[in-house]
């Protein structure tokens, strides 16, 4: 499955029809969300924030702070932190269904390995970290946006806001009569569409920086660089072009000229007339561009299918010939360099062959994103898990060739699943 309109609210945004596409609403509806769950986050942490205030004030002020206060602060923020892990799965798992509003790309959901792991395991202190942050941070952020929201509705409603004797402060100024508010008014309506986008970039930072804390592949412990030496890269690439070479040359390449050249005797010997004369042509004519192509392949030919349709086309393709269900998420902007696309094409060709074969698995996802000046390829299966480079997997073989670009293949496998390949290759704009 791939779609052409955006993947998510950061990519909407830089598009010129935002403004009349569903991607304000989604954004108001993410933000709107938010609203109770930071709000009674924002609460709990109120009990910890207002006595701390209180105690930093007395400080200050050279005051004794007494014992029970004390006593109080420690035996809350030892609760808050104890349970802080606990409540930060509900947390994180309604912010995962609500960042498909502005970010339908999925995310990598780690696994749960019982509550006592969680107070080791940095996933579930990151998403310890989110759920401070929607408690703490956001709701700052949100009350900006109303005031500045606020201030826009004064100044459309200011010429209905003057009374006959009574004149209305309109931001830095006072207003005595309605005509004089109508440039005010005016300015108002004009600043809607800016306040539109403000939220929108809010929300789209906001779901950055959740994507980010909760994206369970973002942990450096559980992705690992498949190790690859590019002087064996060298030497195998370089002994394995030799070996076709010459297996083509000793062998396919002599048999396909002597065969080329009795049917160029034979177009010699039959009339023009004759009835095999055309047949005989054409065989003739396929024979030598058989030798065209043995030669291509000896160099390196590129898929046909992804000169003509692109990546995303070719990818899409792939997916529609495996054997599970495969959907395919692309957001790749303008083209790709030839070798770039190549090896991509190659490294999702692999996965999917590696799955099909290994992995078990009831369906996969592949993910094209071009950002920072690199492309990156990600494929996910929901199988069995435990990929190993060194029993055999084909992912050395896919490492090597990812470095032959400068790229890395980093691989997330853990036993029970899922498995995530992700290749990043430099692609600048």
């Amino acid at each position: 499955m791939t779609s052409d309109v955006p993947l998510h609210l950061t990519t909407a945004l830089r598009r010129r029809d935002y403004l009349v596409s569903p991607w304000p609403w989604r954004s108001l509806a993410y933000l709107a969300t938010t609203l109770p769950i930071a709000g009674v986050l924002s609460i709990g942490l109120l009990v910890v924030g207002a006595p701390l205030m209180a105690v930093v004030n007395a400080t200050r002020q050279g005051r004794p702070v007494e014992l029970p206060i004390l006593v109080f602060l420690t035996v809350v923020a030892l609760t808050v932190l104890a349970l802080a892990p606990v409540v930060s799965i509900a947390v994180a798992a309604i912010e995962r269904w609500r960042l498909r509003l502005v970010d339908p790309r999925p995310l990598h959901r780690q696994r749960f390995t019982g509550l006592v792991a969680r107070y080791s395991d940095a996933g579930a202190w990151r998403e310890v970290g989110h759920t401070f942050l929607l408690g703490g941070l956001v709701p700052l952020a949100y009350w900006l946006l109303f005031l500045i929201g606020l201030l826009d509705l004064t100044l459309i409603a200011s010429p209905w806001l003057v009374g006959d004797a009574d004149p209305v402060i309109v931001v830095w100024t006072t207003v005595d009569t309605a005509r004089q508010a109508i440039p005010y008014a005016a300015v108002g309506v004009l600043g809607v569409p800016a306040l539109v986008y403000l939220a929108g970039l809010l929300a789209a930072g906001q779901a950055a920086v959740a994507r980010r804390l909760l994206d369970g592949a973002a942990d450096s412990t559980a992705l690992r660089e498949v190790a690859r030496s590019r002087a064996r890269l060298v030497d195998a690439y370089e002994a394995e072009r030799r070996r076709i070479e010459r297996d083509v040359h000793d062998g396919a390449q002599p048999r396909l000229t002597s065969l080329t050249l009795q049917l160029g005797l034979a177009r010699l010997d039959v009339p023009d007339d004759s009835p095999a004369a055309r047949p005989l042509a054409v065989a003739h004519e396929q024979a030598k561009g058989l030798m065209i192509t043995l030669r291509q392949i000896v160099q390196g030919i590129r898929p046909q299918h992804l000169t003509e349709l692109g990546l995303a086309g070719a990818v899409r393709e792939l997916a529609g010939a495996a054997t599970i269900p495969v959907d395919v998420y692309a957001d790749l902007g303008q083209p790709l360099p030839e070798v770039v696309e190549t090896t991509a094409y190659f490294v999702v060709s692999e996965a999917l062959g590696n799955i099909a074969r290994h992995a078990r698995a009831g369906r996969a996802e592949v993910r094209l994103t071009r950002s920072a000046g690199s492309l990156v390829v990600e494929i996910e299966d929901d199988g069995c898990g435990d990929a190993d480079p060194a029993r055999g997997s084909g992912l050395t073989g896919l490492a090597d060739r990812v470095a032959a670009v400068d790229g890395r293949l980093l691989l997330s496998s853990p036993p029970g699943g899922p498995t995530l390949v992700r290749v990043e290759l430099p692609c600048p704009r």
